[in-house]
């Protein structure tokens, strides 16, 4: 039996809902607003969600990446509207939506798409029980890095080719690794070609081999690593840099599972895997004529897509002990402590370089620490230092206070930005006032920004998430 939850501000559709839903043998739950819709996900674990978008408290599909961060049960959502955008039905299949169903629609249709989704959580709950896979160096707890999960799991239960996409520095390599650790071809080599370190005719040589004397300086055959990934995966690293002619002839290797290597005259087949990642938009160098469009038709059966260290603080902490923790037991001595400040100054910094960057700078302050029992944000590197403070005091929160007085606490009223005199004691506690000036930057923020998403995250950068988590958090709509 299934727990369904809808949260909708119209009462009748609510009964409705909750007719159909109980008629179906399940238990159905209702709440007229966003806030209370929120607190149930968060307290009971939901299997699905029929989501209305206008709703008194906040719009529906805005709100879906709290609703995913926060949900206990991970249900799977529905968008149930009477004014139908596609703009809106975009962005919610982006965000992994089961349905958008445009109101009115026959109680029938309704049924049957509950029913759809039921059978689907049913079939992935069973597979997700039958595989049991090895995640233990693919680290995370929060939503987005969640969705990677499942398709890693997708992806190890099948033969499909993979593409896998993300910033530098996110982990893509790692993730093909795990995919092949946990497939039925784990027994076979992982084979990777740094498609950017080679050049054209290199890189033909090296994926195909090659007979000697073949090209100047072939002084011996050679077998490609197609070759050697037979039985395998073969895992093109970076293969937006991939010539174009080597491309068309790589996608018959992929069509026919046969290959030639350079000079000889008979072709010779290999049984691979194939997984391949990139930090740049295909689609985008499909259209400038750049990437062959049936390549990448070839390669993303599968797409996994690894969202950037920014969008997923949440796991800021779980790495940084993983990987001090593995590199205290690397240099044989004792396991570290942490002081507060210091994850407040990795959190408050945007990671360009991604997980890549946060393991070279904890092994930066480890080092610093020398003989000491506790890292502190002293040891991080000076640069990273002074990013976080020039970003904390631009947004009016570093180490400069400013003026305000009581009254203007009490009113909340935005102060006058100043540096604070020693002689006035008439401030609130230091809490009290972090929490004032981010509520007051936040709205300042989204007055500035007219409200425009884009421009708002561009500027604060905040995830999606944690802004909307602290829209929440202040109460601000």
């Amino acid at each position: 039996m299934a727990i369904v939850l809808v949260i909708d501000d119209d009462k009748d559709f609510c009964e409705t809902m909750q007719s159909l839903i109980e008629r179906m043998d399940h238990t159905a739950i209702s709440a007229p607003s966003l806030k209370e819709g929120l607190s149930i996900l968060q307290r009971q674990a939901v299997d699905l969600l029929l989501l209305d978008v206008f709703l008194p408290d906040g719009n529906g599909i805005e709100s879906l990446p709290v609703i995913k961060e926060t949900s206990l049960g991970n249900p799977d959502i529905f968008i149930i509207t009477g004014m139908g955008d596609p703009d809106g039905a975009e962005i919610a299949i982006k965000e992994g939506v089961w349905d958008y169903i445009v109101k009115p629609t026959k109680i029938k249709e309704i049924r049957l798409s509950l029913n759809r989704a039921l059978k689907y959580r049913e079939e992935k709950s069973r597979k997700q029980k039958a595989v049991n896979l090895n995640l233990e160096r693919v680290i995370g707890q929060s939503a987005a890095i969640k969705q990677s999960f499942e398709l890693i799991t997708q992806a190890a239960t099948s033969n499909a080719p993979v593409l896998i996409t993300g910033e530098t520095g996110t982990g893509k390599e790692l993730f093909a690794k795990t995919i092949h650790d946990n497939s039925l071809r784990r027994q076979g080599e992982f084979v990777v070609v740094d498609c950017a370190s080679l050049t054209e005719n290199l890189l033909e040589s090296t994926l195909f081999g090659h007979k000697k004397g073949s090209f100047t300086g072939a002084d011996e055959q050679k077998s490609g690593l197609i070759s050697l990934a037979n039985g395998g995966t073969l895992f093109l690293d970076e293969v937006a840099e991939m010539p174009l002619t080597t491309q068309k002839s790589f996608l018959r290797v992929l069509q026919e599972k046969r290959y030639r290597p350079l000079g000889e005259n008979r072709e010779l087949t290999s049984d691979f895997r194939l997984i391949a990642a990139t930090n740049r938009n295909l689609h985008d160098m499909v259209d400038k004529k750049e990437f062959r469009k049936d390549l990448l038709f070839r390669l993303c059966a599968i797409q996994i897509k690894i969202p950037p260290l920014r969008e997923r603080q949440d796991d800021i902490k779980l790495l940084s002990l993983f990987h001090t923790n593995r590199l205290c037991e690397e240099y044989k001595i004792p396991n570290k402590g942490f002081e507060q400040g210091f994850f407040e100054t990795l959190n408050a910094y945007n990671w360009p370089g991604n997980v890549r960057e946060l393991f070279h700078t904890l092994e930066t302050a480890l080092i610093a620490s020398g003989s000491e029992k506790t890292l502190f944000a002293m040891h991080l590197p000076k640069e990273i230092r002074i990013k976080v403070t020039k970003s904390l005091i631009s947004k009016g929160i570093g180490e400069n206070s400013v003026v305000m007085r009581k009254e203007d606490f009490e009113n909340d009223r935005l102060p006058d930005l100043k540096v604070v005199g020693q002689d006035d004691s008439r401030y609130p506690s230091l809490k009290e006032f972090k929490v004032r000036m981010e509520k007051h930057y936040l709205k300042a923020l989204i007055a500035d920004a007219k409200g425009d998403l884009t421009e708002i995250l561009n500027r604060s950068g905040l995830s999606k998430s944690h802004y909307y988590g602290l829209l929440k958090k202040h109460g601000i709509r």
